[in-house]
Parts: C-alpha cells; structure tokens; sequence
C-alpha cells in the first residue's frame, strides 16, 4: 500500500498542490515512482501524467477547503500588479477632480488648509484613491482654494446681473484674534421668484471703524461687483459709525429692524418694575438650586400636580431672551414652587424667602407675554427664504397693540418706523399677505397709497420704451427726500403726467385687479404668489422684485459671525485676509451652485463604485 512506502516530494516541484501530494517509492528501493502519486489527505493513489492537472481536480473535487488555503502569494505577481498602480498626473480629470473636492471639503467644514499634512487624512485619501498624489498646504492655499474662489465668483457676478435690485447687508465683527472686519452680503429675487443671499465679500478694516472708512467699503464693493445700476438699498445695524457710512453713499437705508427689537427688549428689562421683578424671580431660582431640600420639595409637589419635571432656570444677562425662558419657566411650575416654598422642612431651613404676590405673578405674566411677542417677531425677522421688509409696518402696529404700558419699548419702534414709513408701506402693499394695508388708520391714507401703484408702473413702462405724449421726455426724478408713498401711491390722481393715456390705462388695470384679489394667508410665502401670477401684473411684479427682496434685518449677515469666528481660530490666526474672504465667500456659496459639488457622482476604481464624497 501506498502508506507503507516512503513518500517524496522533490524540491523542485512549486505548484501549491504539492503541498497535499507525493510520489511513492518502488518497493524496497530509493528510486521514486513517478508514474503514481498519493494524496495525503486521504491516502488515495493517483495516475501523475507529468503536470498537475489531475491533481489539481482530485483537491477541488475532495478537498476544496485544503485548495484554497494552500493559495500560495506570488510576491513576483504582486511586485508586479504595484507597478501598474502609477500615480495619477494631477493634470488629469480625475486628479482635478479630487483636487477640487478637496478644496471644498476644506470650504464647506471650515478646515485649516493643513489638514492635507493630516496623517488621517493623507491615509483615507490613499485608500480611496492610491494613484491620486496629496497636493501641498502650499498649493491648496494658493492655487486650488483660490481657482475655486474665481470659479464660484464668476456665477455670483452671472447672477447678480439678473438682478431687478439687489440689496445689501452690512455689519463689522472682530475675529477671535481681534482682528477687524467688515462682511457684505447681497439678496436679490431671482427669475424664479426665489430670495437668493450671497455673501461677497469680507474685507479687513484698517485703522479706525469710521463711517468713512465703512463707506469706502461699501463703495468698492458695489463697483466690484456691478450692481451699481442695481438701485442698491442697504441693511445694516442701527451703530453710529453704520449710520454715519450710509449717508456718505446717499443709498436707501434700512436699519435692522431685528435690533431694534433687540433693543426694545433690553430697554424693557431695564425699567424699575420689570428690574424688580425678575430680581425677585431670580432669587428663588437660585435658591432651589442651591438647596437640596428645596429642590426635593419641588420634585415632589411637581409630581403631585402632575407637573413637567422641570428645574427652574436662571437668566443670563448678555441674552435678553434668557429672561424670558427664566419667567415661563417659573409661570410653568408656579404651584409647584408656592407649594414647595410653604414646606415647614424648607422654611425651617431658609428664613427669609422669597415669594411672589398675586399682583407680581400677573406682572410676570404679562411681561412674558410682551417678551414672548418680541421674541416670535425677531424669529419672523431673521427667516430668510421669505421676504421680511413688508412684514414690519403691520409687525410694527401688532407689537404695539400688544405693549401698550411699556414705553421704552414704543419709543425704539416707532422711531425705526418713523424713518422707514414710506418704504414699508411700499414693501406691504406689494405683499400679498398684506396689500389692504389694515395697519393703516386712515382710510383715505390707505385708498392715497394703494392708488399710487400706477406711478411706480408708469416708471418701469418708461423705463421699458414705451411712448409718451409729452415731447420734452419724462419729467425728473422726485428727490430722495420726498415723500415715497406720495410718490408711490397719490401722484396718479394729483399730479398732471406727461405720459399717454395707453400707460396710465395699464398702471391702473394692474392696480385695480390687483386689489381685487383676497390677501393670502400668512403662511404662504408671497413670493410663490407673485411666480404664478407674474404674468398678469408685468409691471407690479416689477416693484415687487424691487422691494421685496431688501431684508428687513441684517440679521443674515450677521448670522454669518459665529462661523468667521471658527475660522479664525488660533491654529488659523496668522491667515492673511484674502483667505478668509475667500474661505467666507466659499462657505456661504458652494451650496448656491451645486455644479461646482459634482464631485459626488460615483466613480469607478478596478471595478469598485465607490463616491468620492
């Protein structure tokens, strides 16, 4: 048998399969027969025919699992398939490509560009794609980041041109390496009716923050980006120096109405009775905090009220809106703190507590519910996909219905509004939501402003080369200083017009249909409206555009601070301006042109799919 005789496997012979055979040898001598072999799994006898074939179909047929882990790995084989992976020349689409997807990754999630040194993502990257070679911090710093930047810039100016008006934000903030600057961001309706917001620019502002040197800024940028004949209004905070910095540029300026909220409500915090009370409320805040008796007290009679398991909260005085959550939270558990505050454990333990009367609870009340007006109309104020210029005059009318007793807080309001009343009006009356002007007292006031639509339409037909009769040419444009609303709403009626009579029946036509129709919902966006109907006001649709795309608060621009603080952190501190431009500018932009983001479709590497980002 084949086990009583010496088995032998020459050296020389390589095949994995060797591994589980070997010759026999003749009976009795060292001579090897090679004419057999046996398998020394199983002890089987095989006819060997001077290859491995037959050897090969015996393993796969029987011994499947012993083929496969005899799989020798040919180092030769393998030195060779690692040369076929050459580095992809970053010339080539697909090298751009992840070049570029790069440069947002670094964009979008507001990295420093020495996260391309990153020894993580150098090997994420090399898994990804072993052919594709990291480019250097260098050259994303100066070559891919900012060819980008012109990139997006390039669609930002292509957009901006279809712009009936853009309007512009403005505001300075100072980087956590108390370095100064100011950010401009443009908002205009687009052909599709929808509120479009690009940031421009960030520029540095040296020396001192003049009105001056402000409005130098905002000069450059109006003739860096064309909108000069964009009529451009702008939004900026109510500071002296923002101010001071639109008057110099004679633009039409919008103060943020979302400060002056702000301002309202710190004004109204401020008064002695409103001061007292929130002392009062805060002193037993903190004294459930700090005592455990108390605060088990409390537990206790919240769960035999059956009320929301809540710990008081505590106002912070940087954040007006943190008192407000402080009394609505007290007026939440009232019976519960009463209750507690009565326990003979709690007030043999406290002396002197404090407590609320009757009349305190409902000043309380009422404060909340003033505050709680203001904070729904800062919200209203800060959204952006809607237009929020025409919600402030009939905002402004609902808040002071609302906080008739506290002056402090008519006194902001009402001057914002003061300077504001003709533009509003306008804004409101080309709103849907809004157009029967009912924050209006007069209704003569109201019939004089809805009327004088026909002006504004007048303007854009002349504008659009439509005859006139009077061969002297249009009269000259009114002067800023005068009243808007007038302009807007009454001349049709008072003012002779030297224009035909063809003009004046389409303003009116417009008008008058316009009218007609039944103000929208409050929830509907205005500008969804003004998309279907475009075509059967021409002419209003215009103004809309016109008006309707000027923010009522510079709050988007604002918003924008707390990420230019991240960026300018202390690993990036010694980051020349340009870059935070541009890593700004790239930030608030990339998602605007999705064309630049087709970096995601699926790529195929050695017939795996797989997305880049």
């Amino acid at each position: 048998m084949a086990s009583s005789c010496r088995k032998l496997t020459p050296s020389t012979f390589k095949s994995d399969v060797w591994a589980h055979f070997a010759f026999l040898s003749k009976s009795g001598t060292q001579e090897v027969d090679k004419s057999k072999v046996v398998c020394k799994l199983c002890q089987r006898e095989l006819k060997y025919c001077s290859n491995t074939t037959n050897l090969r179909n015996h393993l796969t047929r029987y011994h499947a699992d012993a083929l496969q882990k005899a799989q020798p790995v040919d180092s030769k084989q393998t030195q060779i398939d690692k040369s076929f992976i050459s580095k992809l020349p970053s010339s080539s689409a697909r090298a751009q490509k992840i070049t570029k997807s790069v440069a947002v990754f670094i964009c979008k999630d507001l990295r420093p560009y020495s996260v391309v040194e990153n020894k993580g993502f150098k090997n994420m990257l090399k898994i990804l794609e072993p052919r594709y070679a990291i480019p250097t911090r260098k050259y994303m710093t100066e070559v891919a980041v900012p060819s980008l930047y012109t990139e997006v810039k390039t669609d930002v100016l292509e957009s901006l041109k279809s712009a009936e008006r853009v309007a512009l934000t403005c505001d300075g903030w100072t980087s956590r390496a108390t370095d100064p600057y100011v950010t401009i961001t443009s908002h205009f309706i687009s052909d599709e009716w929808e509120l479009v917001s690009n940031v421009l620019q960030t520029r540095p502002l040296h020396g001192s923050h003049t009105g001056s040197n402000i409005a130098n800024l905002l000069t450059e940028a109006i003739n860096e980006w064309g909108i000069t004949g964009k009529v451009p209004a702008v939004v900026t905070d109510n500071a002296a120096n923002m101010l001071a910095a639109v008057g110099l540029t004679d633009l039409l300026h919008v103060g943020c109405f979302a400060h002056v909220l702000n301002l309202a409500s710190q004004a109204a915090l401020k008064t002695p009775a409103v001061t007292r009370l929130l002392g009062r409320v805060r002193r037993i805040s903190a004294f459930f905090h700090r005592s455990t008796l108390a605060c088990h007290a409390l537990k206790k009679n919240q769960k035999l009220l059956d009320l929301p398991q809540h710990k008081l909260l505590t106002d912070v005085s940087t954040r007006w809106n943190s008192a407000l959550d402080m009394l609505e939270r007290f007026l939440e558990q009232q019976p519960a703190v009463s209750a507690a505050l009565l326990a003979p454990e709690v007030r043999k333990q406290e002396k002197d507590l404090c407590s609320l009367t009757e009349a305190d609870i409902t000043a309380a009340e009422d404060i909340a519910q003033a505050l709680k007006s203001l904070k729904k109309a800062t919200l209203v104020m800060s959204q952006e996909s809607t237009p929020s210029l025409s919600v402030i005059a009939p905002l402004k009318e609902r808040l002071l219905e609302d906080m008739q007793p506290s002056s402090s807080i008519n006194i902001y309001i009402t001057f914002l509004y003061l300077g504001l009343k003709d533009e509003l009006s306008i804004a409101a009356a080309l709103d849907p939501r809004f157009k029967a002007l009912l924050f209006l007292s007069d209704d003569d006031e109201r019939e004089e402003q809805q009327s004088g639509l026909m002006d504004e339409d007048r303007e854009a037909i002349e504008q659009q080369g439509e005859p006139v009769d009077d061969p002297s040419g249009p009269s000259p444009k009114k002067a800023r200083d005068s009243c808007a609303l007038a302009d807007l709403f009454g001349s049709a009626y008072t003012t002779p017009v030297a224009v035909s009579r063809t003009t004046d029946t389409k303003a009116l036509d417009e008008v008058v249909r316009y009218k007609e129709v039944q103000p929208l919902p409050l929830s509907t966006n205005p500008l969804n409206w003004w998309r279907e109907h475009e075509g059967e006001y021409p002419l209003l649709s215009c103004q809309a555009k016109r008006y309707l795309c000027i923010p009522g608060s510079s709050v988007p621009a604002e918003r924008i601070f707390s990420t230019a603080g991240d960026i300018v952190t202390a690993q990036r501190s010694a980051l020349k301006p340009e870059h935070v431009d541009q890593l700004l500018f790239l930030n608030k932009n990339l998602h605007v042109f999705s064309k630049l983001l087709n970096c995601t479709s699926s790529q195929t590497l050695n017939g795996t799919s797989f997305a880049l980002l």
